[in-house]
């Protein structure tokens, strides 16, 4: 297990939520589905699950704009 920062959510054409994260100790970058979209019939778009993060361009996410303190 490894602490991921996030950097964005994005809503895909099918409904889905992916929300992308990066490894703090590295630069790899992972997309995880964070709520299935209801008319969504894609089976690899499952809750809590990564998608290539190469597949989800910048211009699709949407920047988190606060930070947690």
């Amino acid at each position: 297990m490894s602490l991921v920062r996030l950097l964005g959510f994005a809503t895909l054409g099918c409904g889905c939520v992916v929300g992308r994260y990066r490894e703090v100790g590295t630069t790899r970058e992972v997309a995880y589905v964070e709520e299935k979209g209801k008319t969504c019939d894609a089976h690899n778009h499952r809750r809590n699950h990564t998608l290539p993060a190469e597949r989800l361009t910048p211009t699709t996410m949407f920047p988190v704009v606060a930070k947690a303190s």
